[in-house]
């Protein structure tokens, strides 16, 4: 079977394609026969040595994949020979309070970037009937933290109102689950294209960050003045300011991304009164599950930007530097 294994950090360069076994399976594990995988932006921070958590080098890359199950273990009742499955973005989280021990795949194991894969059944979830699978292969990060960003502690109701940043898959699908739930959306984006997308997706309210560099404060006049219930923030220190300028007091900012580095400072007084935070590890699998069953019975469909074949891999981790994309970018194993 083929894999691309990343020898070290630093460069799309080290991305290498190697000709490894079929791994065997052994007792209560299932053999996945991996059809798609998908990007996201930790996958790049990994690649260009810029990810702030622990990664091992030599490993598979990719938190996400899909596939179909063609051999299971003895033991096996969760799954059989035939069930088409996604994996969870961890190997601990399957329900309740995160652990303290989570190791995604892709920094801490290997990933999905490969043809085949062995993993105990407990760590997969069914995906969605109407899905391909290069659909289903963007859920676990960025659809899961999507979910979690808009439930968790204090879940958002309907008439309730998210802020969402950019068009990335984390965006995407925020907005996405968003409308089925009846939350109203504002979004902003970098061009008048993009913003176009985002109102066909449903977005009530979009606003282009590069003409409007003041988005913050515009969302919170668009809400009558009262303030966004939520802000989902995948980008970091570059725009938490301006977040800070669109919650509602007491509401929630739900920190994800890490896509700037710099930024003006916040200190505690930019906080007290203003906001709660709460930082978002992606989700369990319960937390999948329930995802995958409003998916399932509204008929949400994943926006899939481009799909690459296996072997350019690498390009497609350059057009994830290139930001061009809106929704997530898959690589197919086909």
């Amino acid at each position: 079977m083929r894999s691309i294994r990343l020898e070290q950090q630093g460069s799309v360069e080290n991305l290498k394609m190697v000709t490894e076994d079929i791994p065997s399976v052994q007792r209560g594990e299932v053999l996945v026969k991996v059809k798609a995988s998908s990007l996201n932006y930790r996958d790049l921070a990994m690649l260009k040595d810029q990810y702030p958590g622990v990664v091992h080098d030599n490993l598979v890359p990719l938190s996400d994949g899909a596939g179909e199950i063609v051999a299971v273990g003895e033991g096996v009742r969760r799954f059989q020979v035939g069930d088409r499955v996604a994996g969870n973005f961890t190997r601990e989280w399957f329900g309740g309070k995160r652990p303290s021990y989570t190791e995604p795949y892709g920094s801490h194991s290997d990933g999905w970037l490969t043809e085949y894969k062995v993993l105990n059944p407990e760590l997969l979830v069914s995906i969605p009937s109407h899905l391909s699978f290069e659909q289903a292969a963007a859920l676990p990060c960025a659809a899961v933290t999507a979910w979690s960003s808009l439930h968790g502690p204090s879940p958002l109701s309907a008439g309730d109102t998210v802020l969402t940043l950019g068009s990335g898959g984390v965006s995407v699908f925020t907005l996405q689950l968003a409308k089925w739930m009846g939350i109203n959306v504002i979004s902003t984006t970098s061009s008048d294209e993009k913003a176009e997308k985002l109102k066909q997706l449903g977005a009530d309210e979009v606003i282009n960050y590069n003409k409007t560099p003041n988005w913050g404060e515009v969302a919170k006049e668009l809400t009558g003045g009262r303030g966004v219930n939520r802000v989902v923030e995948v980008v970091g220190p570059a725009t938490i300011h301006q977040s800070l300028k669109a919650i509602a007091p007491g509401n929630e900012i739900s920190l994800i991304g890490v896509l700037s580095q710099t930024g003006d400072k916040i200190d505690y007084f930019d906080l007290f009164g203003t906001a709660s935070t709460r930082t978002i590890g992606v989700g369990s699998r319960d937390d999948f599950e329930a995802m995958n069953a409003l998916i399932e019975d509204k008929g949400l469909t994943p926006v899939i930007d481009s799909v690459f074949p296996f072997e350019q891999a690498a390009e497609a981790y350059e057009y994830l530097e290139s930001q061009k994309f809106f929704g997530k970018i898959v690589i197919t194993h086909e």
